[in-house]
Order: C-alpha cells, then sequence, then structure tokens
C-alpha cells in the first residue's frame, strides 16, 4: 500500500525541519588525580556536595596520601580544564581494608554510566593491590547511589539494612555497604 501525496509530503517535511539533536559530548578520561587537579577537585567537590564538601585541607592531604601514580584518586578529566567526576578509596596500612570516602559526577555529566567506569576502576585496582573488604556509606534517599553500588556487589551491611542513625552527627543518617573482594 502507498501512501497518499500529502503524507508523503507531510512526513518529508518533518524530516527537513526536524532538528538534528546535538552530538553527545565525548567521554572524559579516566586517570589518576594530580596535584595541578586540586584547584579543580575543590571546585568540583564543592559544588556537588555543597556544605559537607571537604575542606581544601584535607582534600589536600587525601591526595597526598592516595593520589600519585597507581593510587586511588581518579578522576575524569574532559580535557578542557575542568574536571567532571573523582573517587578517592582510602586504605588500611596493609590495604585489607578501604573504605571509598568520595564518589561524584558532575550534574551534567550524570547517567552516562560515569559513576560506574569511576568505581570499576578504583576496584580494580584495589583488588590488584590485595584489598579484601571495600566499604562505603551513602545517603538512604539517594536511591541512584544505591542501585549503582548494589549492581557492583555492594551489600548492607549490619542491622536495618545497613542503616546508621545519626552516622554523621545529628539527623545524619548513612547506610553502611560492604563488598568483599
Amino acid at each position: 500500500m502507498t501512501a497518499e501525496p500529502l503524507e508523503r509530503a507531510l512526513d518529508h517535511d518533518e524530516r527537513l525541519t526536524r532538528p538534528t539533536p546535538p552530538p553527545e559530548p565525548p567521554l572524559p578520561l579516566l586517570r589518576t588525580a594530580r596535584e595541578s587537579d586540586l584547584p579543580e577537585l575543590r571546585r568540583l567537590d564543592g559544588e556537588v556536595f555543597q556544605e559537607v564538601a571537604y575542606p581544601a585541607f584535607l582534600l589536600r592531604q587525601l591526595h597526598d596520601l592516595y593520589g600519585g601514580r597507581g593510587g586511588h584518586l581518579l578522576v575524569l578529566d574532559d580535557g578542557d580544564g575542568r574536571l567532571r567526576g573523582y573517587v578517592l578509596a582510602a586504605t588500611t596500612a596493609f590495604h585489607s581494608d578501604s573504605w571509598i570516602l568520595g564518589l561524584c559526577v558532575a550534574e551534567d555529566r550524570r547517567r552516562h554510566g560515569l559513576g560506574r567506569e569511576l568505581m570499576v576502576e578504583v576496584l580494580a585496582r584495589l583488588r590488584r593491590c590485595g584489598t579484601e573488604r571495600v566499604r562505603l556509606t551513602v545517603e538512604p534517599g539517594n536511591d541512584a547511589a544505591i542501585l549503582l553500588y548494589r549492581s557492583l556487589g555492594f551489600r548492607p551491611e549490619g542491622p536495618a539494612g545497613g542503616l546508621r542513625r545519626d552516622y554523621f552527627g545529628p539527623g545524619e543518617d548513612r547506610r553502611v555497604m560492604c563488598l568483599v573482594l
């Protein structure tokens, strides 16, 4: 069955006038953080975490402890001078235990798998250095993060589904999750 000439004209016009969606931005480069990234790390951390962002001096010290070659402070670099995400894992002296101290992706780059990419890479690095267990905390209402962590194998730790009331102070509840590597 053939379309009537009017229908063909409408289809043709729609194809001609339909705007082309903008191209997706290229995926940022995942790399180990450098000292020169500290100003951008502070900006990104403040933008995402706002009033609970790490103070500049602490980010500096965390970089000194966990950054550097083969480290556990990883960033997403778009190559335009702005970082789009980071993950930070802290390990014990013998690397048997680790905590994910921060995972963030800039709001305009979320829902593209970048948080998963950061987590997969830092978990691979932790496995290579012999880490046996990784823990993290997450806001109980942050369903997207909880789903991500569950999909990576993290499970609630302890009673009440890992919920720890007042974990960071009054009214600052957190869910503690754990992954056995």
